[in-house]
Parts: structure tokens; C-alpha cells; sequence
């Protein structure tokens, strides 16, 4: 299959596009994230807070062991949060990938059009 410079000139802004895009997903990833993870600190902090007693002793461990128990749905979405990031980070590295690889193809192709 021959390409030609359009073609591959076509590819690359279809990528360019596809890179906004993914920049976008990120930014809206990250916020989901640090948001998730301002919530869950707030709330184990209100949790080891709450079960502070002056007759009761529990160790720290325990303190963050129940107050993590006590927020296991903030500890999830945080979760899945950082997930999306990670995701959003792999996708946007596979597209500076695929611009690599249109890169070189369009040098290739330049140069073999020159040798014609």
C-alpha cells in the first residue's frame, strides 16, 4: 500500500485531534480524582475524630483501620478515580505514540517521493 503526503498529513491532524481530546479526558480525570481524594481525607479525618474517646484507648492503626472502613465508598470512588487517570494517561501516551509513528512514516514517505 503506497501513501501518499496527504494521506499521512490527514492522519497527523486527525491525531492532533485525537490528543486534545485526550488532554481533555485527562484534565476532567484528574480533577474526578483530587476531588475523591479531598472527600475521602475529610471524611477519615471526621472518622478518626469521632471515635477519639479519653477512656478509650485505640491504637493508630486501629483509629485508621475503622475510619477507612467507616468511608469504604469514598475509598472506592478514589479508586476508581485514579484509575481513570491512569487510563486517560496510557491513552494520551498511545496517541504521542501513533504521532511518532506518523512522523516517521511521513519522512519515509517524503523521501521516497523525492527518489521518483
Amino acid at each position: 500500500m503506497s501513501l501518499t503526503p496527504m494521506q499521512v498529513e490527514k492522519r497527523l491532524l486527525d491525531l492532533s485531534k485525537d490528543i486534545d481530546e485526550a488532554h481533555k479526558d485527562l484534565v476532567a480525570s484528574e480533577q474526578v480524582y483530587h476531588t475523591s481524594k479531598a472527600a475521602l481525607e475529610i471524611a477519615m479525618a471526621r472518622s478518626r475524630m469521632a471515635v477519639a474517646h479519653p477512656d478509650f484507648k485505640l491504637t493508630s492503626v486501629q483509629r485508621e483501620d475503622q475510619a477507612l472502613t467507616e468511608n469504604a465508598e469514598a475509598h472506592m470512588n478514589l479508586a476508581l478515580a485514579e484509575a481513570q487517570v491512569k487510563a486517560a494517561r496510557a491513552n494520551a501516551n498511545r496517541i504521542r505514540t501513533q504521532v511518532d509513528i506518523a512522523r516517521s512514516i511521513s519522512v519515509s514517505v517524503r523521501a521516497s517521493m523525492e527518489i521518483i
